[in-house]
């Protein structure tokens, strides 16, 4: 209670331009992060606590939390998604501007999806925490979850991922220090950040090809009895002046308010379609294109871009200007916010159709068709667990960069492992296990007198594994996605228990490091491919998760390590060999060696003649 009295008049003090002492100032942030004494000095020769020395926690970890008022309500006495966000990317600014220390601004916010609402009288808690910083950016990764008080319940609500940049000087442009990741959860989320932000970039370009691949025609969805509304009866257009109260300690308009206003018209716009209440289930990444500041008028833009059985579309702009009409808009934002109306029961109601205006309207109706595939493939390949994902994925033009994320981010997620137990040692390969759950994962690894960046094309091609891989008869080069990924058919010697031939549909992912430290990662998948069905003359096998991760430990030497994550049905000489830990695997992985010891001359000779 002091201590809220004592800010309040500090408050007073601020905006009365009285200069508050600095040892007070200090006392005061500190007891509103929950200390009740003001920090101690350190002693002659005692050393400055690191932030390793923090039990473990991350020194960008921001934590809010926030009661749920009625002023922060809708007419449901619900949390509004709109004042969630605000909160959302109150904090993640915050533990941005904590490792970069100077002020950032929201680049992007990756999809949202949220599972549950949250009522007046609970309290929203909310963890974020930088996973990575790249040159000038950073990825912020927020989890929000609710707390009933009453009961002690605790729920989640949703996980996001925001990018933020930082701001230097005018004319400057700020190199942001790398983060070293400590726990096992960090350096997972650490590792595929990369996989993340490269998802992001081409996000655009697959929407773009699955349209060029879709019929021009824009064909309407019937629904029996459903009623039609044209969709330019749910256009909304609504302006806002930013005023002080709505920008950030820099001067620009609050990122967290330009979300907050376009989920509001958003709103609007769906309930013009449906008559009722919608509630919001999914937000596609916003993206900020530019800063608006205090004195800009934001002109905010929604309709309603396709309605689906169950589902709607609602696409959302923000425009800035300043006093003079006459000067262009400045396009700020845009969104893709997915609604739905519930019932009484919970259940979604089936929805009216949409009939899109021609030229735009039928555009924006295609796309948001597009969307939805996109939308579905992104949640299914990459928001659900590593568990939960099916071994062969059917692979088409819509799922193919989350399913190379998908790829590659299980293989990261498997290497920061921290649970690796040493079963055997051969001279200079050693082989380690992983036990979890239903699976059982190994990983073989042994230093070669190769780098790492000759090494990476001769592991990562499947046509060259039989010259050094005795249980691999044949691969047939299938499909070459784009630079990263190819699509490869395998045949192994090793028998199935019908004793027919296994074969395999593998999509390999290819990565280079994407920072010093980073490994080279060749990943591999099963997919599943309508030009190659499982055939009479093979038993079909199937792999979740396997590949390489090659160190470089010097400019002439590599550390090679192999991974497998083995399941049921997967190939009989995996299980075999690790529980009587045979030396086949060591005699396997010395072939490997010979074969890149063999072909790297050929190597250098030939990127010579290039």
């Amino acid at each position: 209670r002091a201590t809220l009295l004592l800010s309040r008049c500090l408050l007073k003090m601020v905006k009365g331009n009285i200069v508050v002492p600095e040892d007070i100032l200090s006392f005061c942030c500190n007891g509103l992060q929950g200390s009740t004494s003001p920090p101690r000095a350190r002693d002659p020769g005692e050393r400055e606590e690191t932030p390793g020395a923090m039990g473990g926690r991350n020194p960008t970890e921001v934590q809010m939390s926030q009661l749920v008022l009625p002023c922060h309500t809708n007419h449901r006495g619900e949390l509004s998604a709109g004042q969630l966000l605000k909160w959302i990317d109150t904090a993640a600014c915050l533990s941005a501007e904590r490792h970069a220390g100077c002020p950032c601004v929201t680049a992007s916010m990756d999809d949202i999806y949220f599972e549950h609402t949250i009522s007046v009288g609970q309290v929203v808690n909310i963890k974020a925490k930088v996973n990575r910083a790249f040159n000038s950016s950073m990825e912020v990764g927020i989890q929000v979850s609710y707390e009933d008080l009453c009961s002690g319940q605790h729920c989640s609500i949703c996980k996001a991922y925001a990018t933020f940049v930082a701001q230097g000087p005018p004319g400057t442009k700020v190199k942001l220090k790398p983060l070293t990741p400590q726990t096992e959860e960090e350096k997972i989320e650490h590792s595929i950040a990369a996989e993340r932000r490269r998802m992001r970039l081409v996000h655009k370009d697959t929407l773009k090809d699955l349209l060029t691949r879709s019929p021009r025609e824009t064909e309407l969805e019937t629904r029996d009895g459903s009623v039609v509304v044209p969709a330019e009866k749910t256009r909304v257009e609504s302006v806002e002046l930013v005023l002080p109260p709505h920008a950030n300690h820099q001067g620009n308009t609050f990122g967290g308010q330009i979300m907050a206003w376009m989920e509001n018209v958003a709103t609007i716009a769906a309930s013009r379609l449906c008559h009722a209440h919608p509630t919001l289930r999914a937000i596609e990444m916003f993206h900020f294109r530019g800063p608006s500041q205090v004195g800009d008028r934001l002109v905010l833009k929604a309709i309603v871009n396709n309605a689906f059985k169950n589902s709607m579309e609602v696409g959302v702009c923000a425009e800035a200007y300043g006093q003079e009409m006459s000067v262009s808009r400045r396009h700020i934002n845009s969104a893709f916010m997915t609604f739905v109306v519930l019932d009484e029961e919970g259940r979604p109601r089936t929805l009216p159709m949409v009939v899109p205006q021609p030229g735009d309207g039928e555009r924006r109706y295609r796309e948001a068709s597009a969307r939805k595939k996109i939308r579905l493939d992104r949640k299914y390949v990459v928001s659900c667990k590593q568990t939960e994902v099916p071994l062969s994925v059917p692979w088409d033009q819509s799922n193919k960069v989350y399913l190379s994320y998908n790829n590659v981010s299980a293989l990261k997620t498997l290497v920061a492992k921290a649970n690796w137990v040493l079963a055997r040692e051969k001279e200079k390969v050693r082989i380690y296990t992983l036990e979890e759950d239903k699976f059982l994962s190994f990983r073989i690894e042994m230093s070669v007198r190769i780098s790492a960046g000759q090494a990476f094309p001769l592991l990562s091609d499947l046509r060259r594994r039989h010259e050094w891989d005795s249980h691999y008869a044949s691969a047939e080069f299938v499909q070459q996605v784009d630079e990263d990924d190819m699509i490869y058919h395998v045949v192994s010697r090793t028998l199935s228990r019908e004793n027919k031939p296994q074969d395999f549909v593998i999509l390999a992912s290819r990565r280079k490091p994407c920072d010093k430290g980073d490994p080279y990662v060749v990943a591999f998948r099963s997919v599943t491919l309508p030009t190659h069905p499982a055939s009479a003359g093979f038993t079909r096998g199937e792999t979740l998760c396997s590949g390489f991760c090659i160190w470089p430990e010097s400019e002439e030497t590599s550390k090679v390590a192999y991974y497998n994550q083995a399941t049921p049905g997967y190939l009989n000489y995996v299980t075999t060999n690790v529980v009587g830990l045979s030396s086949s695997f060591c005699t396997t992985f010395e072939a490997c060696e010979k074969f890149l010891l063999k072909n790297k001359d050929d190597l250098i000779a030939r990127l010579q003649d290039l």
